[in-house]
């Protein structure tokens, strides 16, 4: 086990590349910046420098000055070309301190005065990656808004609505663990996004991996990196989304598909804070707040077997349950209305809303699909809408032949008692909207015995 190296602190595994076609003293810079915790590259020449920064995620340069062929000052325009949020510090000599300036007119941080002291060296560096991770920030907060995650809003006026997003900002400020459950479409990366943007963390990145989209054997890589040559394909090092989400959030989207191999080494990081990349011995310390979220039911995969118990202790500090769509009543007006607009201004449409007949068939339906079912349909029928309003004739068949769940449930004689015994469970949930626990004491059953049978 390596030197445990807090991404916290500037010295994180930031990788800093030494240029210098002098080769003591590259050595001199390498050896200091390395006995400090960095991870350092040299390069002899603006040209292998430049190599370098195509093929590495560098942060910070130092560059000499005065090199042959290509100066620090032409290697910083370049280097700006090629890896824009790079740092650059000029290493100058004591005639050059005037080009040393002008430099830094140019977008170089700073210089370093030959001959350099250890301490001085150490600090132009600290303050210059603190900038750079400044910026990198701002970047993705940027990237953020213009993807419209930081102006998502959660659409909503039902009393389930309410004490779910009640309980969404209370947690927001702690630095607990949440999971997020529910039925797929519900809108539970919605609340992951809320719950990041109402907390202390909002001005860090969010950082997002759905478990269920990368195939298992990339998954490790995805969330934990790895180094040059730790498995073939693995041509350069790359930072996995826990470096990605330091001082930030996490969200693990469908966790349940995460295999047992991935799990043993994300419980270690939630119970001790370490990790390393693929390949590498060497620890890395991370500040990481974790949303995870799931429509599968946990507690019966930790019963087969399937999900670690440890873990599923250790995601369910608060479980927050997102309501479905059918137990939402009133709310069904508002999204198609939010969602209408939405698809009116992505397909350069206007409509002024949807007739009573359509507006009751939406009401109605009883939404198995959810929020993104409805999305769906809506942007549908406002593409085929000819008319300034949407009417039941471009709604699809299913929502129009569709019914809410009565509180009485007809099964035809002979029907099997198998199959009848799970109808009864299926009509019972939909009434608890979803609920499993409030059906099994209607029921009359212990809730594992609904786990169990729907499993089956």
């Amino acid at each position: 086990m390596g030197p445990t190296a807090p991404v916290s602190d500037a010295r994180t595994t930031a990788t800093i590349l030494v240029v210098d076609d002098e080769p003591e003293l590259c050595q001199a810079l390498s050896r200091l910046l390395t006995r400090h915790g960095y991870q350092a590259l040299t390069a002899g020449n603006g040209e292998e420098a430049l190599e370098v920064l195509r093929k590495e995620q560098v942060p910070l340069v130092l560059s000499d000055l005065m090199m042959p062929r290509m100066n620090g000052v032409e290697l910083l325009k370049a280097a700006k070309i090629v890896s824009p949020a790079t740092e650059m510090v000029i290493v100058t000599g004591h005639g050059t301190i005037e080009t040393a300036v002008e430099a830094m007119k140019m977008g170089a941080y700073d210089f370093i005065e030959k001959p350099f002291t250890a301490s001085t060296t150490l600090k132009v560096v600290r303050k210059a990656l603190e900038k750079q991770q400044l910026l990198a920030e701002n970047v993705e907060l940027r990237r953020m808004l213009n993807e419209g995650e930081g102006k998502e809003m959660i659409v909503g006026r039902s009393e389930a609505m309410h004490q779910t997003l009640d309980t969404a900002r209370q947690v927001a400020q702690s630095r607990a663990t949440v999971l997020l459950t529910g039925e797929s479409g519900t809108g539970k990366e919605v609340f992951a996004n809320a719950i990041h943007r109402w907390s202390d963390r909002a001005g860090k990145p969010l950082i997002k991996i759905s478990c269920a989209a990368i195939p298992e054997t990339l998954l490790e890589a995805e969330l934990f990196g790895y180094e040059k040559g730790a498995f073939t394909g693995a041509v350069n090092r790359r930072r996995g989304r826990f470096e990605a989400a330091h001082g930030g959030t996490l969200f693990l989207d469908e966790v349940g598909e995460m295999p047992l191999s991935v799990q043993v080494k994300l419980l270690r990081v939630i119970q001790e804070g370490v990790f390393e990349r693929l390949g590498s011995n060497d620890s890395i310390e991370v500040n990481v707040r974790l949303l995870a979220a799931t429509n599968a039911d946990l507690e019966q995969m930790v019963a087969d077997g399937s999900f670690r118990e440890d873990l599923y202790y250790r995601l369910n500090v608060i479980n927050i349950e997102v309501p479905p769509l059918r137990a939402r009543s009133g709310d069904v007006e508002l999204l198609a209305s939010a969602f209408l607009k939405k698809a009116c201004a992505v397909n350069n449409k206007s409509l002024a809303g949807f007739t009573p007949a359509a507006a009751e068939a939406l009401e109605r339906y009883s939404w198995p699909g959810n929020v993104r079912e409805l999305e769906n349909c809506v942007e549908r029928a406002a593409v085929l809408s000819r008319g300034d309003v949407i009417d039941v004739d471009v709604l699809p068949q299913q929502v129009l032949v569709g019914r809410r769940t009565s509180d009485v449930v007809t099964i035809p004689v002979g029907t099997p008692l198998r199959d009848a015994e799970m109808e009864l469970i299926r009509a019972t949930l939909e009434s608890t909207g979803g609920d499993k626990e409030t059906a099994a004491k209607i029921l009359g059953i212990a809730s594992r015995t609904i786990y169990r049978k729907i499993k089956d």
